[in-house]
This record gives C-alpha cells, sequence and structure tokens, in this order.
C-alpha cells in the first residue's frame, strides 16, 4: 500500500484578465493551503508540474498565477487541467467528525440493524449539504450526509450505518401505490 495518495484540487478555468491569472475551480476544504505561492501541484495523468506565483479572491472566484504562464496566452493552454497533489494516506482532517472524501467512497453500507446495503459510491458537495451516492442492488440513492440519518462512520470497520428511517433507499417510484381498505367507498358517483 502506497504512503501518500493523490486528491484533486481544483481544475484551471477561463483566463482572467491579460497577466496570467486563471480562475480554479476549487476541489478541495484547504484551498488556503494548497493554492499559497510556492506550492506546487501536478496534473492528473502526468505532465510538468505547476507552481503557484500568487493567487488571490475574486468576488468569491479563486483566481491564481503559476510560474512560467506569463500571459493570458499562455495560461489558456491549462484551461481543463485537473490539478492533484500527493497527500499522506492516513492524514485525517482535524475534526473527528469530518471526512475525506477518499475516506468513504467504497464504505460498505448497513441499514440499522448491520445488513449490508451497498456501498458509498460517490461524495456529491451541494451548497446546502453533502449527499452520500449509495450504489444498491435498486441503482443509486442519494442519502443527505447528516448525524440523523447516518449516525455512524467506522473506517475501520469500512462502514457507515444509516439511521432507521423508513424509505431512506427508495424512490418515490418503488413505493407501492396506496390500496383502498376493504371498507372504502368505491370510487365514482355517490
Amino acid at each position: 500500500m502506497s504512503d501518500t495518495v493523490e486528491v484533486i484540487v481544483g481544475i484551471v478555468g477561463r483566463a482572467h484578465g491579460i497577466k496570467g491569472e486563471v480562475g480554479i475551480d476549487v476541489r478541495t476544504d484547504e484551498p488556503d493551503r494548497r493554492f499559497v505561492p510556492g506550492a506546487v501541484l501536478g496534473r492528473e495523468g502526468g505532465g510538468s508540474e505547476l507552481t503557484v506565483e500568487s493567487a488571490r479572491d475574486h468576488s468569491g472566484r479563486l483566481l491564481v498565477r503559476f510560474r512560467g504562464h506569463p500571459d493570458r496566452t499562455a495560461v489558456e493552454t491549462l484551461r481543463g487541467t485537473v490539478l492533484v497533489v500527493q497527500v499522506d494516506a492516513t492524514a485525517r482532517p482535524d475534526d473527528e467528525e469530518e471526512y475525506y472524501d477518499r475516506q468513504l467512497t467504497g464504505l460498505r453500507v448497513l441499514d440499522a440493524v448491520g445488513a449490508e446495503v451497498g456501498r458509498v459510491a460517490d461524495v456529491i458537495h451541494l451548497p446546502e449539504q453533502d449527499m452520500l451516492e449509495i450504489r444498491t442492488e435498486a441503482g443509486p440513492r442519494l442519502v443527505p450526509f447528516v448525524r440523523a440519518l447516518v449516525p455512524e462512520v467506522d473506517l475501520g470497520a469500512g462502514t457507515v450505518r444509516l439511521a432507521d428511517v423508513p424509505g431512506l433507499l427508495t424512490d418515490l417510484d418503488d413505493t407501492p401505490a396506496e390500496q383502498p381498505g376493504p371498507d372504502a367507498a368505491p370510487e365514482g358517483d355517490a
């Protein structure tokens, strides 16, 4: 097993202005750590490394300038580049209630009684909250990654446990239509 793992931290977007700045689609919770001047970033799939010359926030968007890319023309060649770093494979966030996506992806998903119901396929970051995409026999399902619905994450055992919430892994289409009881009045004209 490798001591490090490659992690995506951003994707190079459009050039900004004429002085070599480029917008970054940030894919890390630690942009202040990953995009500091002097930081060296790899390219997914290989290629020469990129060194951050400067970084700044502009209207909620991260703008970065890379050494050796002094103008708009030079930086446009980087558009779409997936930026990666090597991190310690055992590294954990400072808060024990937080997890890196790479730690959750692939974990077995257990229901409230401990039966395996699927695997975590992905972690989706939405503005409102994070969602776990769970691959089940019935297809992919999304579960909000909140303590009320996912009360237990056990990295050592390789599992996440779901709360006992009826319908948590079913779609509306999977739920049988409500059938009238034996005493129900027939539909139609009365």
